[in-house]
């Protein structure tokens, strides 16, 4: 056994030339899904950083007033009665939509459980926690594949 493991480290290279790169973490985009040509709308949320980050991956900033053709909605919920948002939003969405909500991390008064829970009632499955920020946890909903037929 020892020989072969001599084997293994002779074939290892040191020489830096033949170092390989770490892999980076996806970039927050990518962690959110965030694609070139996806409508995008921003409820709640005034962050010009994020909606120029936005625009130079190619998604396409709209209005409040267009949520119903947007294909990724970020909502800003900042306490339980900015959870009924998303009663609203299951009812004028397209079926494939993603609704991320963005919460303050750390908070004692609206936390994970509360988020996914509104999210169940409101007819969304919860599918996605991600870290938004040093600030702000997403959690991805999803309308139900066997009631997406049904809108």
């Amino acid at each position: 056994m020892k020989a072969r493991n001599a084997e293994v480290v002779k074939s290892v290279s040191l020489d830096p030339r033949n170092a390989v790169e770490p892999p980076q973490p996806p970039s927050r985009l990518k962690k959110l899904g965030v694609k070139a040509g996806l409508k995008v709308v921003l409820l709640g949320l005034d962050d010009s950083e994020f909606a120029t980050e936005l625009a130079g991956g190619g998604a396409e900033v709209v209005s409040e007033s267009t949520v119903s053709e947007a294909d990724l909605v970020f909502l800003r919920v900042e306490s339980c009665d900015d959870l009924l948002t998303l009663w609203s939003l299951r009812e004028i969405v397209k079926p494939e939509v993603a609704v991320w909500t963005l919460r303050r991390k750390g908070r004692k008064d609206l936390t994970e459980s509360d988020v996914m829970q509104a999210g169940l009632d409101a007819g969304f499955v919860d599918v996605k926690v991600v870290s938004f920020s040093d600030t702000l946890t997403a959690e991805k909903f999803v309308i139900r594949l066997v009631d997406r037929a049904k809108k």
